[in-house]
């Protein structure tokens, strides 16, 4: 069994590099096929286009400014062009080859229209870079790739994403402390908001009005079933169910690669992204509150908000279980790889344990999450080294049962309820808690890439009785 451990350990945070390790500064170890001649300008387009073709994919899945730029560089360099500049900004990349003094530069751009979550997509492009890295495969072949990745379809429909949404709402309900009403309430109520909200897309809404549907979709079942039970004689807590719709909206959005993109060295990305996430928040906030005046105005009231997040000693196993089968459905709704179904799973594991585990300890929730996060950046970085899926599948997919829903929403629901000293404490604790995650998960990234096989260090008592055993042996 200790062998099996070590080995699996040792699998784990190996020699082998992740594709974005390999790219990082100072690190590129490739040596680049025949220089294309500067003269070519019909070669030179056509690489550029392929680099750029590949930066639009990993943009739009969230992939930060800096990691797109460096593997468009990286793709650029492997074909032989080496002095590039590279531009990523929030929704536009701009990649131009410098010829020299005497001849003008060559310059390609892509703009990426919509944020999409399809991690299959960004896995295959993944696989995609490591295959130009280490074949030789003409730039042709990888445009004909490239093609066929963006064109190809969802691996699941839509219907198995629906219900993995779904799922995903029961989970993070029944992590908040609700029975299996309230789970089963949550997962209705989400589907019905995916359902209605993928109508809206086709049709051109807009992302806010979408936001504010949702919102609004969130509170009213759960209101009405509250006021019925009352008349039925069953309580249930509608806060959960609210919260954990609340969370369903907030996965979708670019957390992790806005507050990346601050820390990272691109402020005004990062800016534009998180601009981006606090009016969709506000979308929302909108359609919570809209709801939440409507049922004031026909005689139906929301109870005050007495739960919390936090963890019971006997509660723990069933709260860690269902933030791990949160991930889990997370992940199959973005369209992840099959193989990467069970990292999600484990990376909710560790990243609610931990949270839970930090709970006992009065540190306070955002440095809870924060090393939380920590965590799940960790081990994203770590199992990316052996090509199982990119980081950021991890990574979103672990810090998605820890958002700050149920924070948002007694946020809300103290401005509206003339309490603003708590509803503004509280939504200041969603910000804290959101820029924690994000944070911790950049830092847990950084770690894992560089992280090497540590070399451990034996105890003087230990290696004595390991040269006695071994004498014990040849003798």
């Amino acid at each position: 069994m200790r062998e099996y451990i070590r080995r699996t350990a040792r699998r784990l945070i190996g020699t082998s590099q992740a594709t974005i390790d390999t790219i990082e500064p100072g690190s590129i170890m490739v040596a680049p096929r025949r220089p294309i001649d500067r003269f070519d300008v019909g070669a030179i387009t056509e690489v550029l286009d392929l680099a750029t073709k590949i930066g639009a994919v990993l943009l739009d899945s969230g992939t930060g400014a800096i990691d797109t730029g460096s593997q468009i560089q990286f793709v650029a360099n492997i074909y032989g062009i080496e002095d590039v500049d590279v531009d990523v900004t929030y929704n536009t990349i701009v990649v131009s080859a410098r010829r020299g003094a005497t001849l003008p530069p060559i310059t390609t751009m892509e703009t990426v229209h919509y944020r999409s979550l399809d991690f299959t997509r960004l896995a295959q492009v993944d696989k995609l870079i490591r295959r130009i890295r280490d074949s030789a495969i003409t730039p042709a072949t990888a445009h004909r790739m490239v093609d066929a990745i963006i064109a190809a379809p969802h691996p699941y429909p839509y219907k198995v994403a629906t219900l993995a949404w779904g799922l995903m709402a029961a989970g993070i309900s029944v992590l908040l402390g609700g029975g299996p009403l309230i789970a089963l309430l949550a997962f209705v109520t989400t589907g019905v908001t995916v359902t209605i909200n993928r109508l809206l897309n086709r049709i051109g809404t807009p992302i806010f009005f979408q936001q504010v549907t949702g919102g609004f979709i969130a509170v009213v079942p759960a209101a009405l079933v509250f006021e019925g039970g009352e008349k039925l004689g069953f309580e249930i807590m509608p806060s959960q169910v609210i919260a954990a719709g609340i969370v369903v909206l907030l996965s979708g959005l670019s957390l992790v690669g806005s507050v990346q993109d601050a820390i990272t060295g691109a402020p005004i990305t990062g800016v534009a992204r998180f601009f981006e996430l606090l009016l969709m928040t506000g979308g929302i906030i909108a359609g919570v509150g809209m709801a939440l005046r409507m049922l004031s105005a026909v005689g139906i009231y929301l109870p005050a908000i007495t739960t919390t997040t936090e963890f019971a000693a006997v509660d723990l196993p069933a709260r860690v279980a269902a933030g791990a089968f949160a991930a889990f459905a997370f992940a199959l709704a973005c369209y992840a790889e099959r193989r990467a179904l069970p990292v999600a799973f484990i990376s909710g594991v560790i990243g609610v344990g931990v949270a839970a585990g930090a709970s006992f300890i009065p540190v306070g929730d955002v440095i809870g999450s924060g090393l939380a996060a920590v965590c799940i950046g960790m081990l994203g970085g770590l199992l990316a080294r052996r090509a199982l899926t990119p980081p950021l599948v991890v990574a979103v997919a672990g810090i998605t049962p820890l958002l700050p829903g149920l924070a948002v929403y007694r946020g809300l629901y103290g401005l509206l309820n003339d309490q603003t000293l708590d509803g503004l404490t509280w939504a200041g604790s969603a910000l804290g808690v959101g820029c924690a995650l994000a944070a911790g998960v950049t830092l847990g990234e950084f770690i894992a890439r560089t992280l090497r096989r540590p070399r451990i260090v034996r105890p003087e008592w230990a290696h004595r009785r390991r040269l006695r055993r071994r004498r014990r042996i040849e003798w």
